[in-house]
């Protein structure tokens, strides 16, 4: 295969930034609102971490709905880039919001962008870009 099938997976604040824009020119993409996960920014403890920090990933792992819900992220997603990289395409944008764009959103973002290159090493090429937290870009 020449080309492979670009994927940009961005984390955002609804309240700060709103859903990225999508610069490839396809115009569209997934874009999941995590708010509906108990939100670990409520805590105290976690409140000056974000998505990317073993604390917080392992309250969403166990405290919340988050395990079913990147579950099935990854399968629909899944769909979508098989039939995409059988056609040719050249980019999938995926866009996770939560309300700071610090906790559940970056979680997201690096676990999808992880299962992803696991499951097409040689398909994709997978870019993660937090809009909030640049510092783990």
């Amino acid at each position: 295969m020449e080309n492979k099938l670009n994927i940009s997976i961005y984390s955002f604040s609804y309240k700060k930034g709103g859903i990225p824009e999508d610069n490839s020119g396809n115009g569209g993409g997934f874009v999941f609102d995590c708010r509906g996960i108990l939100n670990p920014g409520r805590i105290d403890e976690y409140k000056p971490q974000t998505g990317n920090d073993k604390p917080v990933q392992e309250f969403l792992e166990t405290k919340t709905e988050m395990p079913n819900f990147i579950k099935l992220i990854k399968e629909l997603v899944s769909i979508t880039i098989n039939d995409y990289i059988d056609r040719g395409f050249e980019h999938l944008q995926i866009s996770f919001g939560c309300t700071g764009g610090q906790h559940r959103s970056v979680y997201c973002a690096i676990k999808l962008g992880e299962f992803l290159q696991e499951k097409y090493p040689e398909l994709v090429n997978v870019t993660v870009t937090h809009n909030e937290q640049p510092q783990l870009n």
